[in-house]
């Protein structure tokens, strides 16, 4: 089938992704965009700001608006993170709500965020994580969140393994107003790539140390040099709050720090189809929680 000319019989639209730390948002975000735009680590709260994943469903573009997990904030930077989550609801054309259903009480746990949908647009309900999960109970889970909230539609899926995925893809796209795509038909995210080369060497910080470093680390990419021969030099700086964190990721002899820099230049590498030179600096500065965690520098993804 031949696709119309943008703006004859399209639709457009935002979908924003919601839910409870580690519900797995990110994963399904890329799962549904086809490559990597968000970073996962079994961290909870690796999701800080707010990405726009966006992905083609026959006629339909869709822009996922993949946010920080919504619990109850005590610190400055847990709040910044939250209301960035909450402030993509009202913004979006429809919302899909994603629950782990092999939590011990999904519904329990997701009454913080049942009690700020909206009822004036889409939204459904996406029970992730399925697979873990018998049939009876993933109908009782349904039946229960049904009954508190009037989804649109409610879907069985596994944002892993790609269960589902496509008739949530579809359910959205139908849900989204006739008009005009937002972006270029092969864009898959509005993300600056230096901002994206910060999220991904941060989720390689995670993936080695998720046991030994608390959530205060932030990565800036402080410079991007482009050579003729089309490779690309990166400096990025690594943030702690303490001087303890940084010896944890620079490791003994600066071993971490080596191999969480190979691991971050190969996946840059392979996205950005071109041979790059990273270097890592690790700094510590006390206050940037409180410094950057609310003002959203766009020069740093925090």
């Amino acid at each position: 089938m031949n696709m119309p000319e943008n703006g004859q019989d399209t639709r457009s639209g935002y979908a924003a992704v919601i839910g409870l730390p580690n519900a797995g948002k990110s994963t399904l975000v890329n799962k549904l965009v086809g490559t990597k735009v968000s970073i996962v680590s079994r961290k909870v709260q690796t999701t800080r700001n707010r990405v726009l994943g966006i992905t083609m469903q026959d006629e339909a573009q869709i822009i996922l608006i993949d946010t920080p997990g919504i619990f109850m904030p005590r610190k400055t930077l847990e709040k910044a993170m939250v209301r960035t989550a909450w402030d993509a609801v009202p913004e979006a054309d429809s919302v899909i709500h994603l629950v782990d259903a092999s939590a011990r009480d999904p519904l329990r746990d997701s009454a913080i965020i049942i009690r700020g949908l909206r009822n004036d647009a889409p939204c459904f309900l996406a029970l992730n994580k399925t697979d873990k999960v018998s049939k009876p109970d993933l109908l009782t889970i349904s039946a229960a969140f049904n009954e508190r909230f009037p989804y649109t539609a409610t879907y069985m899926i596994s944002g892993l393994k790609g269960g589902g995925v496509k008739d949530l893809l579809r359910g959205v796209a139908n849900s989204l107003p006739k008009g005009p795509w937002l972006f270029p038909e092969d864009q898959v995210t509005d993300m600056p790539m230096r901002l994206m080369a910060a999220e991904i060497t941060r989720e390689k910080i995670f993936e080695r140390l998720h046991e030994e470093l608390p959530y205060s680390i932030m990565v800036s990419t402080e410079n991007w040099e482009e050579f003729d021969n089309g490779s690309v030099k990166i400096d990025q700086a690594i943030y702690t709050q303490r001087d303890s964190q940084k010896a944890i990721v620079l490791g003994k002899g600066g071993a971490q720090i080596q191999e969480i820099g190979k691991k971050a230049r190969l996946e840059l590498e392979e996205i950005l189809e071109r041979r790059v030179h990273l270097k890592l600096f690790v700094k510590v500065k006390e206050d940037w929680p409180e410094r950057w965690g609310i003002q959203g520098d766009p020069d740093i993804y925090f």
